[in-house]
């Protein structure tokens, strides 16, 4: 596992899958929709696939002394290797913006998404999506991309906006909290965050992982 997965960083990947991390930073800006940093982060995979496609990368890893669920499964590690470097560098900003930056005015006068654990939770659910709607829906042919990927977008922007829309409900203002505000909602959401991530990743998985043996190469 340890090969194929040295093979998917090196070989497969495409320089913008890791250059495209950096969109993590979004969280940074005031005033902007911070979860599309999420997206950008998944834009970069998605273009790393491209890349490995033309390369003819599933023919070649399929070729290999490993199984079809390991070509699936090097897939899967790396994809979340690249959103687990994107968070870390989320979870950074928000501990920024907690601390130092807490009582910004130009934080605290913006009227979209606080960059707090309550988003570092929602960036998850959208990489989530990613994984369960692109990949999965990659592995249906192992080839096509383009029609899982638009249906991705149209649903991460839909989830992007009720997420925006959220705190301005009443009763739901503490999930735009700042700082250490409601510190204990915030790590509730984040670890919910984290497990609609890893159910939906694992059941995503799964099901590629039947499809592809299904696939004549």
């Amino acid at each position: 596992m340890r090969n194929i997965m040295l093979k998917e960083m090196k070989l497969s990947a495409s320089p913008l899958s890791y250059f495209f991390i950096l969109f993590g930073l979004m969280f940074f800006l005031p005033g902007y929709p911070v979860l599309c940093g999420a997206f950008f982060t998944t834009l970069g995979i998605y273009q790393g696939f491209l890349y490995a496609r033309e390369a003819n990368d599933i023919e070649f890893s399929v070729l290999l002394p490993v199984s079809k669920q390991d070509v699936v499964k090097g897939k899967y590690l790396f994809v979340c290797f690249i959103e687990s470097c994107s968070l870390a560098l989320m979870l950074a900003v928000i501990l920024i913006r907690m601390t130092v930056l807490s009582d910004s005015a130009v934080y605290r006068a913006n009227a979209l998404m606080n960059a707090n654990l309550f988003s570092a939770g929602c960036a998850l659910v959208a990489f989530g999506l990613f994984n369960v709607i692109f990949l999965g829906g990659f592995f249906r042919t192992a080839y096509n991309m383009g029609k899982p990927f638009i249906i991705y977008i149209i649903a991460v922007f839909l989830v992007i906006t009720l997420f925006e829309a959220l705190h301005h409900i009443p009763g739901l203002e503490a999930l735009n909290a700042f700082g250490f505000e409601h510190i204990g909602l915030q790590l509730v959401l984040l670890i919910a965050g984290f497990t609609a991530f890893a159910v939906m990743t694992l059941l995503s998985f799964k099901s590629a992982c039947a499809r592809f043996e299904r696939i004549d190469l």
